[in-house]
């Protein structure tokens, strides 16, 4: 039988039109006197910008309860956890009335989303760990980076990231009839996403405390999160694209893919290669002082510190005489990388409660270094090639044990290796993106994937993870206003009567 939807009536609000003033809510609220207290509000803002998940998902409840209503009326149950491992979900007959022999009324079936909620879910979760990390880690140092060697929740940010684009990928290229077509759409998305990445954390926008904006194309930072993600992003649709063995007849998952597994391990001993056997020598740079940016170019030596930094060996790890910085310095520049890195955070640099770093402490504390530069985006890109396997199971098995089956042996076969790297003297190093780091890591995300497939997609809660489904779609948005703070910048520009009071 046909039926009408109900249209919604004027006067009932959509909770989506309630988060519209949560931004002015928190103007106002959040100090009750002027001038506005800028620190103030950042500490409520993470609250204050979930409650629009968590209003989302109180709908997007009330829909689901309407939907399983016509689910049920179209003959849907609950099907047994044994029977559900052994094949993935299928629609039942259709259902009849029983009018008559003559009257054969059919309703027809409920619709199952094809959508996969887990890996929405995964996406959501990496957002969600991003803002409490970046929020909560000046907090909570113990959240936020690891200064060098070592693994806090931070650090897993990044790779999960990448993971979940490797799945993606695997998703997305699964048929990819003309090869060159969609070699050059993935160009164009990864070239897009790197000119974000630019625009966001290349010191064109000045932060919070400046309504500024500009950057001296001098001293640009060329590298970020973005860009990492877009060269994982490359790396693994071009895998996919041309190195995937297509047969007609059905052939295992690894045969299938062997050539990729090739090419990860080519990017291992490349960065291996680079990572041990180049020599660094001893290397110098100059610390801008005070007019620095208002003089010539040519005159920027005789105003800044020269500062020496001695290494002369091959195969160093530590913060000033590894090949990675070396690389940066020599291909990018030295004043196209990152100003800040966190292992200005290590005791010998002994740095202050207002972040500055003594002269006294070692010359390379004063150095930039990138934590996303070239030679550990190698790594990176095969963190997204791990990804991409596991969404190469996710495409071909259709039942739920045999994915689980596939995913958990990755997952336990590269937490043993990254382990056993580690002990050998192999250091967890998120700003090299270790081997051991990036098998460590890999190995949490698949787990982490895993325990949210089996969670949603099999026993059925995804009311659980409705806020972390909402934010994994719309992941990029997010990224954009809630990290970049531009959200917090737009609101800056308002203010009461003053603009002292913004």
């Amino acid at each position: 039988t046909k039926r009408k939807e109900t249209k919604r009536s004027s006067g009932q609000w959509n909770t989506r039109y309630i988060f519209a003033f949560l931004p002015l809510a928190s103007f106002l609220f959040t100090t009750p006197t002027p001038p506005i207290d800028t620190k103030l509000f950042l500490s409520h803002s993470p609250l204050l910008y979930s409650f629009f998940p968590i209003l989302s998902a109180f709908e997007s409840h009330k829909k689901k309860e309407k939907d399983m209503a016509m689910a049920m009326a179209a003959g849907y149950g609950q099907i047994p956890f044994d029977e559900e491992m052994q094949k993935s979900f299928r629609p039942p007959p259709p259902f009849h009335d029983g009018a008559g022999d003559g009257d054969h009324h059919i309703l027809k079936p409920y619709k199952k989303s094809n959508r996969l909620v887990s890996l929405d879910a995964f996406r959501g979760l990496c957002v969600f760990l991003m803002i409490v990390v970046d929020y909560g880690g000046s907090v909570f140092p113990i959240i936020a980076h690891s200064p060098w060697n070592g693994l806090h929740l931070a650090d897993f940010v990044m790779p999960f990231f990448l993971f979940v684009v490797g799945i993606s990928i695997a998703l997305v290229y699964k048929k990819a009839p003309n090869r060159p077509e969609a070699t050059w759409k993935a160009v164009g998305r990864a070239a897009k996403l790197f000119l974000l990445g630019i625009l966001l954390q290349g010191g064109f926008l000045h932060g919070l405390n400046s309504l500024t904006y500009g950057v001296d194309l001098e001293r640009i930072r060329l590298l970020g999160i973005l860009q990492r993600i877009s060269i994982g992003y490359i790396v693994g649709a071009l895998c996919e694209i041309w190195l995937s063995r297509r047969t007609r007849r059905e052939v295992g998952i690894l045969k299938s893919y062997y050539l990729h597994w090739f090419a990860a391990f080519a990017i291992i001993a490349v960065y291996l290669g680079l990572l041990y056997g180049l020599y660094v020598p001893d290397w110098q740079f100059f610390v801008p002082g005070e007019g620095y940016s208002d003089l010539p170019l040519d005159a920027h030596e005789y105003t800044a510190s020269r500062m020496q930094v001695k290494c002369s060996v091959r195969g160093d790890v530590g913060p000033a005489c590894n090949s990675a910085g070396m690389i940066d310095r020599f291909v990018l520049g030295i004043n196209h990388l990152y100003a800040k890195p966190v292992y200005k955070n290590l005791k010998e640099c002994n740095i202050s409660s207002d972040k500055v770093v003594p002269e006294s402490a070692p010359s390379w504390c004063h150095a930039p270094f990138d934590p996303e530069g070239l030679l550990s985006s190698l790594t990176a890109a095969v963190t997204c090639l791990i990804g991409l396997q596991y969404g190469h199971v996710l495409a071909h098995l259709q039942d739920h044990k045999g994915r689980l089956e596939n995913w958990c042996g990755f997952s336990v076969a590269f937490l043993v290796l990254g382990l056993f790297l580690a002990l050998l003297g192999f250091p967890i190093n998120k700003p090299l993106y270790s081997i051991s780091y990036m098998l460590i890591t890999s190995a949490t995300a698949g787990i982490t994937f895993c325990a949210l497939y089996l969670l949603v997609d099999i026993y059925g809660y995804r009311w659980l993870t409705l806020p972390l489904e909402w934010m994994g779609k719309h992941a990029l948005s997010i990224f954009i206003i809630v990290s970049s703070n531009l959200a917090v910048i737009v609101i800056q520009g308002f203010y009461w009567k003053s603009p002292e009071n913004n």
